[in-house]
């Protein structure tokens, strides 16, 4: 088989399915994994398809920095009844983590307690949405401010958790990648959210289904490293089994 015809049959593929793998491309088409790769380079060079960890896809699967007003009318409704199921794991009394992103700041105007509720943000978003509501007390982080985001990061923050454990931590992300993991577009968010999932009991994971199969500059974590993923109809079958079976649950929030 000819150059061209490898490629001709990687770009239907990619038509076909929106992505391809090296693995599954090598067995097909009888070459190396390293043809198949120096294959896919070549396409990429040509502007026929964007390189991934172990394959390519038709769509860009890196995510860019958006003000946080622009990124709170993208899927409104689907953060919407995203933040409607997971206040439902939200218990008085709890200790919780609300990191920063648009579906967390969704979440966070879900949240009311009857009784004490504990919460820690980086989010100025959280804090001032949190603030007026009886029993709830805020620990709002300090350090140096993401003007994109309205939230902090850096070294102050990081170290102020050094002493602290808590229940449940809200995690927003701005790419979901079965292999990679999970990404933020900013390397000091990304740790300051390592570090959120090292001091939570339980890591909940706030996706719509436009985060799948796509990656920010900073990687926070593999997806091993969480517990739970809430995210939205829209998420394919296929994506939500792939994470069943390595023993993350998952819960499908139904549009309002």
């Amino acid at each position: 088989m000819s150059i061209s015809e490898r490629h001709e049959i990687i770009l239907n593929k990619l038509k076909e399915t929106g992505k391809v793998n090296v693995q599954e491309l090598s067995d097909e088409l009888s070459v190396s994994e390293v043809t198949i790769r120096k294959d896919l380079r070549l396409l990429e060079d040509k502007n026929l398809l964007f390189r991934t960890h172990g394959g390519a896809t038709l769509s860009n699967p890196y995510t860019s920095d958006r003000p946080v007003s622009e990124k709170a009318k993208v899927q409104a409704q689907e953060k919407e009844a995203i933040a409607k199921e997971a206040v439902k794991l939200i218990g008085d009394k709890d200790s919780i983590i609300l990191a920063s992103g648009t579906t967390v700041s969704a979440l966070a105007r879900e949240v009311y307690s009857q009784n004490n509720l504990t919460v820690i943000t980086s989010s100025l978003d959280v804090s001032l949405t949190l603030s007026g509501r009886e029993n709830i007390d805020i620990t709002q982080l300090g350090g140096q401010l993401r003007p994109s985001s309205n939230s902090v990061v850096g070294p102050y923050a990081e170290d102020f958790l050094n002493n602290i454990t808590c229940g449940i931590l809200f995690l927003g992300v701005d790419g979901v990648d079965l292999e990679y993991g999970l990404t933020t577009t900013n390397l000091m968010e990304a740790s300051l959210n390592q570090k959120f999932i090292e001091i939570a009991q339980y890591t909940v994971v706030l996706a719509d289904h436009t985060k799948f199969g796509k990656r920010g500059f900073g990687r926070i974590c593999t997806i091993d490293s969480i517990q739970h993923i809430i995210t939205d109809s829209g998420t394919s079958q296929s994506i939500i089994q792939e994470l069943e079976k390595k023993g993350i649950r998952v819960t499908v929030a139904d549009l309002l």
